[in-house]
């Protein structure tokens, strides 16, 4: 097993086991009804997802599976969050692409249409022995105003910080996302869901001047129990400009398919 993997294996077994004593000992907490006395819920949340590649802003950062469990904590609009990325393959030729990335976040809602987000993550790349740092502020919508659609949409602007020496990207990056599910079926709620994503990249791991990348998504929601989901999906990334230049981004088209298992306590 590679050092990268066997880090990975620990830490998805440490992921798993607070799971499991953080949802009993929110349950406990609950049935005393201590919560009841407080002002704020506290929610946990985590995901166990298995991808075909990894694809991130229209870069091929891992061409094998990739096993990638998160787990996030929120109280009082702000949440904290845990998410890896780690090579699946015993491929000796794989990429370092072995990532742990912590995440603080802030959202208010400003009514049922409007939220607000600002938050910062600390990239880690042990493999690689790199990392990097991004803040990031973004606007949430619930739906099209206009139009008066259920598409969920946001912006969010990204400033990466790190240090270039030690893996940083020191750019800007611009996010726009849109989300719709149409339900299928009824008890239990089975939904298509339909993503677009379109990002525009200053300077951000990229010589030039700039890059976009176009990302479509499809996929279902399939309900295992009251808290527990499961989504396969197919996904397709298109970069652009520099992003796809041979003597700079250098990437290209991808299609990638994927299951990701979502939990809630």
């Amino acid at each position: 097993m590679k050092k990268g993997s066997a880090r990975g294996f620990v830490l998805v077994v440490a992921v798993v086991i607070l799971n499991f004593f953080l949802s009993f000992s929110i349950k406990d907490v609950k049935a005393e009804g201590i919560l009841d006395q407080l002002d704020f819920d506290i929610e946990i949340s985590g995901t166990l997802d298995f991808y075909t590649d990894y694809v991130w802003r229209g870069f091929i950062l891992d061409r094998d599976p990739v096993f990638q469990p998160g787990i996030s904590v929120s109280v009082a609009g702000f949440t904290y969050s845990f998410w890896s990325s780690w090579d699946a393959s015993n491929n000796s030729g794989s990429t370092e692409s072995d990532e742990i990335d912590y995440v603080l976040d802030y959202t208010l809602s400003l009514n049922d249409l409007v939220s607000v987000s600002v938050g910062n993550t600390y990239y880690d790349f042990p493999s690689a022995n790199t990392y990097s740092k991004e803040f990031y502020v973004g606007l949430g919508f619930s739906k099209i105003p206009v139009l008066d659609l259920p598409i969920e949409t946001s912006l969010t602007f990204y400033r990466d910080y790190g240090n270039q020496n030690k893996g940083g990207g020191l750019g800007n990056y611009i996010s726009l996302d849109s989300s719709y599910s149409y339900i299928l079926f009824d008890e239990p709620d089975v939904t298509l869901d339909l993503g677009a994503h379109f990002g525009y990249n200053r300077k951000l791991f990229i010589a030039g001047t700039s890059g976009y990348d176009l990302g479509l998504s499809c996929g279902l929601t399939i309900p295992l129990k009251d808290n527990i989901t499961i989504s396969p999906s197919l996904n397709y990334s298109i970069p652009y400009n520099d992003l796809e230049d041979s003597a700079d981004g250098n990437q290209y088209d991808r299609f990638y398919s994927g299951i990701s298992i979502a939990y809630s306590f």
